[in-house]
C-alpha cells in the first residue's frame, strides 16, 4: 500500500497516516502566530512613520502602500520556488526565517537611538501645528527601515502562496470536498482571531509602552510561528514539486508566437498529446480541449522539427493540449481576478488615512483611557469573524434550501456581494469625514491638527465594519475561486494571483494618491487633515468602485 502512494517532497513514499485534520493544530498555530506578528507589525506602521520617523502623511502613506505592494508581489517568487524545486513545506519554513530577520531589524531600529531621529521638541503645544523642529529620518535610518521591510517582504513571499494550498493538500488533491472548503473558512477565521489579538495588545504597547516592545512581541510571535510549523513535519502530506508552472506557461506562449502564421486544424485530435509527459502534472486527469482562445492552440500544432526522432518534444516549440489548456484556464480567470485590484486600492486607506482620522477624534472609552487609533481596525476584524460565523451557520443552510447547492451560494456571488458592500463602506467614510471636518470648522480647529475634534471616534465603526463584511464575503470566495478554477498542478501559483492582486491594488492606491495630490495641488491630502478634503478623496474612490462593480458584472456574464 505504502509503495503505491504518491511521493512526498523528500522522495519518500507518502504514509497513509499523514494529512487530515490532525495536522491543523500545527498549521493553524503557525498561521495564527504569523498573522499576529504581521498584523501587529503592519497595523500601526503609519504612526511609526509619521511620529517616530517624522515623515509627511502623503509620503508615509505612499511608502506604506508601496511596501504592501512589494510584500504582496513576492508570493510570485515564492510560488515559483515552491512549485519548481523546494516544495511548499520548505518554502514556508524558509520564508518564516527571513521574516524573523526583518522583524529583528525593526526591533533594533526601535531600540537604538542612532537608528531613528531625535524626538520632536517637547515644548510644542498640544493644540499647535506640527512643530518645525521635528527632524526627518536621515538616509541611513531609512536604509535600515527599507532593509528590514525588504526581508519581511521576501519572507512573506515564501509563506503567502503556499500556506493555504499546503493546508488543502492535507485533505487530498481533489477540490470541492466539504472538508477542504471548511478548511478555507477555518483558515481565515483563525487568521481573523490572530489579527484581533494584535490590534488590541500590540497596538496598545506601541502607543503606550514603546516601539521596542511593540515590535518585539510580533518578533517573538514569528519565532513561535516557525517553530510550531516545523514541529508538525512528520504528520504532513508533502506533495513533491513537479516543476514551475510559470515555465510551462511561458513555453506555451513562445510556441504559439513562433507558430502565429500556422493554421489550427478543425479536428482537435490532430493537436499534440503526450500522456507520459503530462502524467506528473495531471494526477486527476488531463484537461480536455476547449474552443476558446484558439490562437493559443497553435502551440499544440505539430510541425517539422518539433519532436525529436526519439519522441522527445522540444517544449519551446510544441506544447501538449493539456499545457495549452492550463494557460487558457488562467487567462479565463484574469478578468474576474482583476476586479479585486481596484477594491484593494480602495481598502488601502484603512491603514493610513482612516487611522489619521481616528487620531484627531474623541477616542475616550473612559475618563482616563483612550482607544489607540490603529485599534479601530478591530471593528473590521470583528465584523469579518461574525460574518464568517453567520455565513457558515445561518446563511449557508438557508441558501442551500433555495439554491440546492452544498455551498449555499457560489464564490462568484460572494465576490460580487463584496464589491457592493465595499461601495457602502467607502461611502460611509466620506459621510463621517464630512461630519468630522464640519465639527473642526465649527469649533475653530481647522488650523490645529493636533487638537481633538469633538466627534466620537466610534462614528468610524460603520465604515470599518462594512469593510469587514466585505472581506468575509470575498476573501474566502476569491481564494476558493482561484484554487477551484485552476489546474491541480498550478494551485500554489493560482494562490499567488491572490497576492498579486493585493500588490497591484496597493500600487494603484499609491498612484491614486499621487494623482490626487497633483490634481488638487496638495489640498485634498495634506498633513493637516482638518484643512484637507479627505471626504472628496473618499467620494472619488466610491465612484471608482461603482465602475468596478459594473465591470465585474459584465465579466461574470461572459465567464465560462
Amino acid at each position: 500500500m505504502a509503495a503505491a502512494a504518491p511521493a512526498d517532497e523528500d522522495g519518500s513514499p507518502r504514509k497513509t497516516k499523514q494529512g487530515g485534520f490532525k495536522t491543523m493544530p500545527f498549521i493553524l498555530a503557525n498561521e495564527i502566530c504569523d498573522r499576529f506578528a504581521t498584523a501587529g507589525f503592519n497595523a500601526n506602521l503609519i504612526t511609526y512613520l509619521t511620529q517616530q520617523l517624522h515623515l509627511p502623511l502623503a509620503e508615509a502613506s505612499n511608502l506604506l502602500t508601496n511596501f504592501n505592494g512589494t510584500e504582496a508581489f513576492t508570493p510570485v517568487l515564492g510560488a515559483i520556488v515552491a512549485d519548481s524545486c523546494a516544495g511548499r513545506f520548505w518554502t514556508i519554513a524558509g520564508g518564516g526565517a527571513l521574516y524573523q530577520l526583518g522583524m529583528l531589524g525593526l526591533v533594533a531600529a526601535a531600540l537604538a537611538p542612532a537608528l531613528r531621529p531625535a524626538p520632536c521638541a517637547a515644548a510644542a503645544s498640544a493644540t499647535a501645528a506640527a512643530p518645525p523642529s521635528c527632524q526627518r529620518a536621515c538616509g541611513g535610518q531609512l536604509a535600515m527601515l527599507y532593509l528590514s521591510l525588504l526581508l519581511t517582504a521576501l519572507g512573506g513571499g515564501g509563506i503567502r502562496p503556499c500556506v493555504v494550498a499546503f493546508g488543502a493538500d492535507q485533505f487530498g488533491r481533489r477540490p470541492g470536498g466539504d472538508q477542504k472548503w471548511s478548511y478555507f473558512n477555518l483558515y481565515f477565521f483563525s487568521m481573523g482571531l490572530a489579527v484581533l489579538l494584535a490590534l488590541t495588545i500590540v497596538v496598545y504597547l506601541q502607543e503606550n509602552v514603546g516601539w521596542g516592545w511593540g515590535f518585539g512581541i510580533p518578533a517573538i510571535a514569528m519565532f513561535l510561528s516557525v517553530l510550531s510549523f516545523v514541529a508538525g513535519y512528520p504528520l504532513y502530506v508533502k506533495v513533491k514539486p513537479e516543476g514551475s508552472p510559470f515555465k510551462r506557461l511561458l513555453q506555451v506562449l513562445v510556441a504559439a508566437f513562433r507558430k502565429r502564421k500556422v493554421d489550427v486544424p478543425e479536428d482537435a485530435g490532430l493537436l499534440y498529446h503526450n500522456k507520459e509527459l503530462d502524467a506528473p502534472i495531471a494526477a486527476d486527469g488531463r484537461l480536455l480541449h476547449t474552443d476558446q482562445l484558439r490562437l493559443l492552440d497553435r502551440a499544440a500544432v505539430v510541425t517539422t522539427g518539433d519532436v525529436a526522432d526519439s519522441g522527445e518534444p522540444h517544449l519551446w516549440r510544441v506544447s501538449t493540449v493539456h499545457r495549452v489548456e492550463e494557460l487558457k484556464s488562467i487567462v479565463r480567470m484574469l478578468p474576474l481576478w482583476a476586479a479585486s485590484i481596484t477594491l484593494i486600492a480602495a481598502a488601502s486607506h484603512n491603514f493610513t488615512f482612516a487611522i489619521q482620522q481616528a487620531r484627531t477624534m474623541d477616542r475616550h472609552l473612559t475618563a482616563s483611557f483612550q482607544i489607540p487609533p490603529a485599534t479601530m481596525i478591530i471593528f473590521t476584524t470583528l465584523s469579518m469573524l461574525a460574518s464568517l460565523a453567520l455565513y457558515d451557520r445561518a446563511l449557508v443552510p438557508l441558501a442551500r434550501r433555495c439554491t440546492g447547492r452544498r455551498s449555499g451560494i457560489t464564490y462568484f456571488q460572494r465576490m460580487g456581494a463584496r464589491l457592493a458592500v465595499s461601495v457602502l463602506g467607502v461611502m460611509a467614510g466620506a459621510l463621517v469625514e464630512a461630519r468630522r471636518r464640519a465639527a473642526a470648522a465649527e469649533h475653530g480647529l481647522l488650523d490645529k491638527p493636533a487638537a481633538v475634534v469633538p466627534v466620537s471616534v466610534f462614528w468610524l465603526v460603520p465604515q470599518y465594519a462594512l469593510h469587514g463584511v466585505s472581506d468575509a464575503l470575498s476573501t474566502v470566495g476569491h481564494m476558493e475561486f482561484l484554487y477551484d478554477q485552476s489546474p491541480e498542478s498550478m494551485r500554489s501559483s493560482a494562490a499567488a494571483l491572490f497576492w498579486v492582486a493585493v500588490s497591484l491594488g496597493n500600487y494603484l492606491g499609491t498612484a491614486l494618491v499621487a494623482v490626487v495630490q497633483s490634481a488638487s495641488g496638495g489640498v485634498w491630502l495634506q498633513d493637516n487633515i482638518n484643512r484637507g478634503r479627505l471626504d472628496y478623496y473618499y467620494w472619488l474612490v466610491t465612484f471608482l468602485l461603482v465602475l468596478n462593480l459594473a465591470y465585474y458584472i459584465a465579466c461574470f456574464h461572459f465567464y465560462t
